[in-house]
């Protein structure tokens, strides 16, 4: 089975649009998806149920994880749980599906405990205040994410790769080649099928 692909990285950082940038590119390696996570927080506008996340109220999600149907888990920003559900990777692995998870290192701490082979990619980007700015975050919430990116930088030795997003065509190319190239050292019988 092709390994789970982790991809962390701070608020503002651009791990969003080069994950779906990715995946609507019709050359990638292996087939690959997106995990949905789960989390406690409101919905954003745009956001769809079940494609962005899945929106749980923290009793749903605290049964999830009691009844240990979580591969990882995390209150982020000291606010809202956000998780993946193990249905969201499990039955896709199984399948020959590359599944890309887009998470905190706090859950990325918790995969690689069971998935030692994971895939690990931290993705970084110049001026993250500004990003955030641009985004219209208010200044609470980005006085808070920049706090949050500081504790997450002090993790960036224990992923395997990293990408400085300055042009996100290029993080896209990186990012793809990072994962043609862990293909290839995955014996056939084993990694993905196209």
């Amino acid at each position: 089975m092709f390994p789970v692909i982790i991809i962390s990285g701070p608020s503002g950082s651009g791990k969003s649009s080069t994950i779906w940038n990715l995946l609507k590119r019709d050359n990638n390696p292996c087939p690959l998806r997106l995990s949905v996570s789960a989390t406690t927080r409101s919905p954003r506008p745009g956001e769809i149920e079940g494609i962005h996340y899945y929106f749980w109220t923290k009793q749903r999600f605290q049964e999830a994880i009691n009844h240990q149907e979580m591969l990882e888990h995390a209150l982020v920003h000291q606010l809202d749980y956000y998780g993946t559900p193990i249905t969201e990777v499990e039955p896709y692995r199984h399948q020959g599906v590359g599944v890309i998870l887009d998470i905190d290192v706090q859950g990325m701490e918790q995969v690689i405990q069971k998935y030692p082979d994971a895939l690990t990619i931290f993705i970084t980007a110049p001026d993250l205040q500004k990003r955030l700015f641009d985004r219209g975050e208010s200044e609470e919430s980005i006085r808070r994410r920049l706090e949050t990116a500081q504790k997450e930088y002090q993790y960036i030795h224990r992923y395997q790769e990293k990408i400085n997003n300055i042009c996100l065509e290029d993080t896209v190319n990186q990012l793809q080649s990072i994962i043609q190239h862990r293909l290839q050292m995955i014996p056939k019988e084993k990694s993905c099928v196209r």
